[in-house]
């Protein structure tokens, strides 16, 4: 294979991946702006240098790794006041191993073995164990707050309650309508909603959660859906969290977890 085909299989190979890059940098930072931002950072410094691909186990792990790279040299680059990160997620941060919530994105959300998060991260096998044992328990119990459910299917909604009342948070109820959604966010403003993108009426989950968020300003949104690469494309206003369907408990434990340092100032304490 030439040089010139290998660059254009590579090019081809990370265009794949990029929307799940960006689904975990806009995870970490709370921001679509700030994790796009991130992730473009990271295609630029691989047109420097491409050596990450030669060494890595695949080409995801070599992506990721490239990222964390960036990630460790700047901290957690969010601005105040541009991403709503604010006091609240750094009083949140300040409570937690570091590493946890990083380890717990890419297990959970990207579905990396330990083995490969210890790639990514450079660290040892045993550290990416470790962090993921104490992860679970650190982000269920930072904070708890309200949250709204947007989802048609009965069964599906019920389970996704009792994921999140087990989290510690409190359901404000659960809409299958487009006007049955606005209604009761204007009844009881949540502090996180969690959508499904198709709703019974026929409508968007999108359309939903925006009518919504213009009428109470920003609110952290997890959605759900069976194409997230549709909704990472940098390309226009995108939510910040997404959950692939079909979907694990641990996925949903997770981006709730992850939502909720963006959202609320409550604190669970230990039990």
């Amino acid at each position: 294979m030439t040089q010139s085909a290998s660059d254009q299989s590579l090019a081809s190979v990370v265009a794949e991946l990029l929307p799940f890059l960006r689904r975990y940098a806009r995870a970490l930072t709370g921001s679509q702006q700030t994790g796009d931002r991130l992730a473009a950072t990271t295609l630029e410094a691989l047109l420097t240098d491409r050596s990450i691909f030669d060494t890595a186990s695949s080409p995801k792990v070599a992506l990721f790794g490239a990222f964390h790279s960036i990630w460790g040299s700047v901290g957690a680059p969010v601005q105040d006041g541009e991403t709503g990160f604010g006091a609240k997620a750094q009083m949140h941060l300040s409570r937690l191993t570091e590493n946890t919530r990083e380890a717990l994105l890419l297990n959970t959300i990207e579905e990396f073995s330990p083995k490969e998060i210890a790639e990514i991260m450079q660290i040892d096998a045993s550290e990416a164990d470790h962090l993921l044992s104490v992860a679970d328990k650190e982000l269920e119990r930072s904070v708890s707050g309200k949250i709204m459910i947007i989802e048609d299917e009965a069964i599906i909604a019920l389970h996704i309650k009792k994921i999140v009342t087990e989290l510690g948070h409190d359901v404000t109820g659960v809409a299958r309508k487009h006007k049955d959604a606005v209604k009761l966010a204007a009844q009881a403003r949540p502090d996180l909603i969690l959508s499904d993108i198709q709703l019974a009426d026929g409508s968007s989950g999108l359309e939903a959660v925006n009518e919504i968020l213009e009428a109470s300003g920003d609110i952290p949104v997890i959605f759900i859906t069976a194409f997230p690469e549709r909704l990472l494309t940098g390309e226009r206003p995108e939510p910040a969290f997404l959950i692939s369907k079909p979907y694990t408990e641990d996925q949903v434990r997770s981006a709730v977890s992850q939502a909720m340092f963006f959202a609320s100032s409550a604190v669970i304490e230990p039990t």
